[in-house]
């Protein structure tokens, strides 16, 4: 009976360690789970996942190198991190919900899918003349600051720009690229794809995913 009431209270605190945001970045990695809920933390992990199943919602693993991944490999869980987010994409309409304003999503898609087609990566300048077709020229850096400093994108010391773990683990490249020549249309920016990104944390449909402003 106690080891069952010992389980339950580490699967909650579980649950708000990952829906409580410490960081830019959504989730926390395994170390630092093992720091508040012990060595058997991805055991604890596993039930929660069970639990949010209920809720649509899951425990999602990102190796260092942004990959997401249903197991974990010996060596990995301390490095990896975890974070709570949505079990299936949320639709657009559901991404709109989370605080981020269409034409942001849009900015979004566009600089991905400009990416994503001139071999994984772009110059910033290239970027940002791309987006001043699409918005307020002011906006632009803002825009490309707030996608790298949340993990969609990352970039190097030459101003290079290349997709980031996130991006990676919460949206599905040929989903995106698929959803932008549908909804592509004359003089007017490509929505995000229809079926947004997933996770917790500020995600574009899953930034405030599993926990409003707790994960924001």
């Amino acid at each position: 009976m106690r080891r069952k009431q010992s389980h339950l209270q580490k699967i909650q605190n579980a649950a708000q360690l990952l829906l409580y945001k410490r960081h830019r970045q959504p989730g926390l990695k395994g170390w630092e789970l093992k720091k508040s809920l012990g060595a058997d933390y991805p055991q604890i992990l596993e039930l929660l996942d069970r639990n949010l199943e209920k809720l649509g919602l899951t425990v999602t693993k990102v190796l260092e190198d942004g990959r997401i991944v249903s197991e974990l490999g010996a060596g990995e869980t301390d490095s990896a991190r975890f974070y709570i987010g949505f079990r299936n994409p949320p639709t657009l309409k559901e991404a709109k919900m989370t605080g981020w304003r269409i034409d942001d999503l849009a900015a979004l898609a566009v600089v991905l899918a400009h990416i994503l087609t001139h071999g994984g990566k772009a110059p910033r300048g290239e970027l940002e003349e791309l987006l001043k077709e699409k918005m307020a020229a002011w906006k632009v850096p803002l825009n490309l600051e707030r996608f790298v400093r949340q993990g969609y994108l990352q970039e190097d010391e030459k101003g290079v720009v290349y997709l980031d773990w996130r991006t990676r683990a919460e949206i599905g490249s040929k989903e995106l690229l698929d959803a932008l020549i549908q909804t592509k249309r004359p003089n007017h920016p490509p929505e995000a794809s229809e079926r947004g990104p997933t996770g917790s944390g500020e995600g574009v449909g899953a930034s405030h995913s599993a926990g409003a402003e707790l994960s924001a």
